[in-house]
């Protein structure tokens, strides 16, 4: 018997750090061509010439679009498609996919990812790219590893929602343990 099967079925694990961040990155790869195709039909719905033109009314409709994407996918499957790839999966205290209020509050408190960085880029009024860059990325970086003072490893914006990312079996496979 291996270390897997003398296990006890207590419940889905939370999966490491990497395999999140993964995750989030191929989310990011994907959601490209969601933004991309957003932002075709706003320019072309809103006759926009200029890219500053209508800056703040495209970016409430990539916030309001991106939040139905991440709604959907977590309070109907728990997973969104980067998560599926990655087997992991959004549950709420009782294990199921977290409801569409859940999922909405984790939507925004996900931000958190992003907003204190944002904010220190706007107080300090740089402008280049490389410098915003690497703020934003030292903010993400920072805001990963708080998972790590957490014994469950779990990101602050799922703590404060009440939900969790855990592994998801393969497809196909269930969750109750094999037969011995």
């Amino acid at each position: 018997m291996n270390a897997a099967e003398a296990a006890p079925a207590a419940g889905p694990t939370s999966p490491g750090l990497r395999r999140r961040l993964a995750a989030l990155l191929y989310e990011g790869v994907l959601l490209f061509g969601v933004v991309w195709a957003v932002g075709i039909v706003y320019g072309v719905a809103t006759n926009q010439r200029h890219a500053l033109h209508g800056a703040l009314g495209l970016k409430i409709t990539l916030f309001a679009v991106l939040g139905l994407y991440f709604v959907y996918f977590w309070s109907r499957h728990g997973q969104t498609l980067a998560m599926r790839t990655w087997r992991l999966r959004v549950v709420g205290p009782d294990g199921r996919p977290p409801g569409a209020g859940r999922a909405a509050l984790r939507y925004l408190l996900a931000w958190l990812w992003f907003l204190p960085a944002l904010a220190v880029v706007g107080a300090s009024g740089l402008a280049g790219g490389g410098a915003i860059t690497t703020i934003v990325v030292v903010g993400v970086i920072a805001y990963a590893a708080l998972a790590r003072l957490r014994a469950d490893r779990q990101f602050l914006h799922d703590v404060l929602c009440g939900t969790r990312v855990v592994d998801a079996p393969p497809p196909g496979k269930a969750c109750a343990p094999s037969p011995r």
